[in-house]
């Protein structure tokens, strides 16, 4: 009978505090839902504003993210506490939690710190082209954690914030122009000096090529085989494409007119008659 009445207390107890929590979870859920309906609203609502403002798009991509983030941080908080957790519970709680998920994320921090490095020193901006830890592309979106780009071919590449604020990054679009250089090889036997005219001519023809700085020749090296010319010209960042296959293009043509050898790796082979 002893051991009854004990399951009925304990039964008893449990509905009544099951009663009590009842309006705890329901006002929780409410708060859930609601909390989620204001965090897309704010969203939406920055989003917005960052359309109608001419800011940069990496910090309107990051500040989104970060908001989000944080908005849903205070909401799980505010959902905790009417559940019936006391606050200096909760606060100890997630100190422990933020310790140990540190401990267990100390890349994500670092590339969230990364994200943080990379907005206020602004190595890149959205749309540049860039190279970094062995990939080649454009910058398409610069979030808390990662930065996207689109390859040549198309592909997106993420690469976490903290190995690009750390290693060395090269940034194509960081000035208006750009300078080329193209070597090409000419025979010993041809005209310097008329090689040359060839490509400051092609250089003068071309109008994506700048005039100012003026582009230069030079013999850069007296290989084994042929006499290496050294073209030097500057373009528009948005022109240097194109003036690099003119000049590669149109020299063989103009070589050839002109008699011009280009060398290439060749073998004689000599026969000896017994």
């Amino acid at each position: 009978m002893d051991k009854i009445t004990d399951v009925q207390l304990f039964a008893e107890e449990a509905m009544d505090w099951l009663w009590e929590f009842i309006p705890d979870l329901i006002v929780a859920v409410i708060i859930l839902i609601l909390g989620l309906w204001v965090i897309r609203f704010i969203n939406h609502f920055v989003k917005r504003f960052f359309d109608k403002k001419d800011y940069d798009l990496a910090l309107e991509s990051f500040l989104q993210s970060f908001i989000k983030i944080s908005l849903k941080v205070v909401l799980f908080v505010l959902v905790v506490t009417q559940l019936g957790v006391k606050s200096s519970s909760l606060v100890a709680m997630l100190g422990a939690a933020g310790l140990a998920i540190g401990l267990a994320l100390q890349g994500s921090l670092a590339n969230f710190a990364g994200g943080v490095l990379i907005l206020i020193f602004r190595p890149f901006k959205v749309g540049d082209w860039i190279s970094a830890q062995g990939v080649d592309g454009t910058v398409k979106e610069i979030s808390i954690f990662t930065t996207k780009l689109n390859t040549f071919g198309n592909q997106v590449a993420i690469i976490p914030n903290g190995q690009l604020s750390n290693n060395s990054i090269v940034n194509y679009n960081g000035e208006t122009t750009r300078r080329d250089k193209i070597d090409v090889g000419i025979g010993y036997g041809a005209n310097i000096k008329k090689a040359k005219d060839i490509l400051l001519e092609l250089c003068q023809e071309n109008e994506k090529i700048l005039k100012d700085p003026a582009p230069e020749v030079y013999v850069g090296e007296l290989a084994d085989s042929a006499v290496t010319l050294s073209l030097r010209f500057w373009a528009k960042n948005e022109d240097f494409w194109a003036a690099h296959f003119f000049i590669m293009e149109n020299l063989k043509y103009r070589f050839d007119e002109a008699g011009i050898e280009i060398p290439f790796p060749q073998l004689d082979v000599h026969q000896k008659m017994a």
